[in-house]
């Protein structure tokens, strides 16, 4: 049945035809493909999750992993304060930055 309605359509016909297929395309390769691929990283992360590692939450709460579930994550955000969590609300792991100062030259 396909076969038979590309062999009905002429030159023109092709050309309407290619257009919709390539910007499907373009949608699927730009758009739909890259945010699968990062839900599939954001799920491997959640479940590489360990205690002691920190993390930042969907809030920009930062904290340290104490306790782990299967469901849930307590953090301590500060001595003695642990807060309970969905995995889900784990955005990332929090990279801590050591600030340096680079030397300055002086040439006199």
């Amino acid at each position: 049945m396909f076969l038979t309605f590309l062999l009905q359509v002429s030159g023109e016909g092709i050309t309407q035809l290619i257009f919709p297929i390539a910007i499907a395309l373009v949608v699927y390769f730009f758009m739909i493909r890259p945010q699968q691929r990062r839900s599939s990283e954001t799920k491997k992360f959640r479940e590489s999750i360990t205690k002691g590692a920190s993390v930042v939450t969907i809030g920009g709460l930062h904290g340290k992993v104490v306790d782990l579930s299967d469901e849930s994550v307590i953090i301590e955000v500060d001595k003695g304060v642990r807060l309970r969590f969905d995995r889900t609300a784990i955005a990332r792991e929090a990279v801590t930055k050591t600030s340096t100062v680079a030397p300055t030259s002086t040439n006199s």
